[in-house]
């Protein structure tokens, strides 16, 4: 039987971050995952390159029912903590849009530096272990765990076994198994930065321009939603792109998500001219001013003006800047980036990560219900609290 002081369960961004925090603190540290290898899912992300950080990151690009509850981690472990780490091994690489911050080369150049550091950190790693079972015990070592590798002791366990997004990476349910054994209530869990299927009626009328790509302002959920200027990109079964993916945080089944297609552009405004030309060609003429030529056209095809008066060109301008569609689901956590809800901040110290009923127990990353926007925010998240663990445990 083996005895630690902390056994961290994943080996992803979050739970190498916290046993980096915790050995360098000279804590004896066990880091098992079910993986045959570490950082899976951090090796797919970003293409292949790793959106590591997003410099813009603060509390105001997460979703949770805490609103509030991030900003003491992020705080304590910025985008510039990442970036110095980065840095210190030598990593290239690059700003893309919007404050992300992605690996020239790879994003096994970021594993790479996780083992690095770990290994200059005292911590042991144990991949391809299965984990049996997480219970309490008498004394100091305060949790007795089962595994494939053994029975182990522990002071501390640290959960960071992701969401359930990406099945096929060996996503699982068992951190929020684990907290419910614990009696930590769990925010219902969904697919987030995920596209939306398209309910049959709009299935019919746009999905054969699959491919179709354009601009758009996207929002979806509250009364004042969060709003999301980047691309759209018509799927065969719906909607994608970042845009989307942005929104789909924030909607819930059965509620519509709002479009303009022609962000910060009025189209109409040449037919409004003196001695204009009000038709199909003219109309058609304008809307290729802001949508790709198919995209044009079948709008025009499904919404034509009803005549060419005033009042009737600024209906068509209206609902060109908010085209509202109710979307029959997502497509699930096959597809979804993240996943939104989880372990139940107001069971957590948003200093420490650990419950407020079972001392020594902590919960990081994708587990807790904070959910980032796209760009590299969920990167930040995972460092940050893994950060804040690796601090306390």
């Amino acid at each position: 039987m083996h005895t630690i002081d902390v056994v961290v369960l994943g080996a992803g961004a979050a739970g190498l971050m916290c046993a980096i925090e915790a050995g360098r603190r000279s804590r004896r540290v066990l880091v098992l995952d079910h993986a045959d290898r570490i950082g899976k899912k951090i090796l797919i992300s970003g293409g292949g390159r790793c959106n590591f950080t997003n410099v813009n990151a603060r509390a105001e690009n997460f979703l949770s029912a805490n609103p509030h509850f991030a900003k003491s981690a992020l705080a304590r472990f910025t985008p510039a903590d990442i970036i110095a780490l980065v840095e210190k091994h030598g990593i290239k690489y690059h700003e893309k849009t919007l404050g992300q911050l992605f690996c020239d080369r790879s994003a096994q150049d970021i594993v790479t530096m996780l083992e690095r550091e770990c290994k200059d950190a005292g911590v042991r790693i144990l991949a391809g272990t299965t984990i049996h079972s997480v219970a309490s015990s008498n004394g100091v070592a305060r949790f007795l765990l089962q595994t494939s590798a053994g029975t182990i002791q522990a002071t501390s366990v640290v959960v960071a076994t992701g969401g359930l997004s990406i099945p096929k990476m060996g996503a699982t349910s068992f951190g929020y198994q684990i907290a419910e054994q614990f009696g930590l209530n769990i925010v219902p869990c969904r697919p987030a930065l995920v596209p939306l299927v398209f309910n049959p009626e709009d299935t019919a009328r746009w999905c054969d321009l699959s491919g179709v790509s354009t601009e758009v302002i996207a929002a979806a959920g509250a009364k004042r939603p969060t709003r999301f200027r980047e691309k759209m990109l018509i799927t065969h079964r719906g909607l994608s792109g970042p845009a989307i993916l942005q929104a789909s945080s924030y909607w819930h089944p059965g509620h519509t998500i709002e479009l303009d297609l022609a962000p910060g552009t009025t189209l109409t405004g040449p037919l409004l001219a003196r001695n204009a030309r009000r038709d199909l060609a003219s109309a058609l003429a304008a809307l290729r001013a802001a949508l790709p030529t198919r995209m044009a056209e079948r709008w025009l095809e499904l919404h034509p003006p009803e005549d060419w008066t005033n009042a009737s060109l600024a209906k068509f301008e209206t609902d060109l800047h908010a085209w509202r569609i109710t979307p029959a689901g997502t497509e699930g956590y096959a597809k979804a980036e993240v996943t939104a809800g989880g372990v139940d901040t107001a069971e957590l110290d948003a200093k420490t990560m650990e419950s407020r009923k079972v001392a020594g127990l902590y919960f990081i990353g994708e587990v807790v219900d904070v959910t980032g926007w796209l760009g590299g925010y969920n990167f930040q998240w995972a460092w940050a609290s893994g950060a804040s663990a690796g601090r306390a445990v």
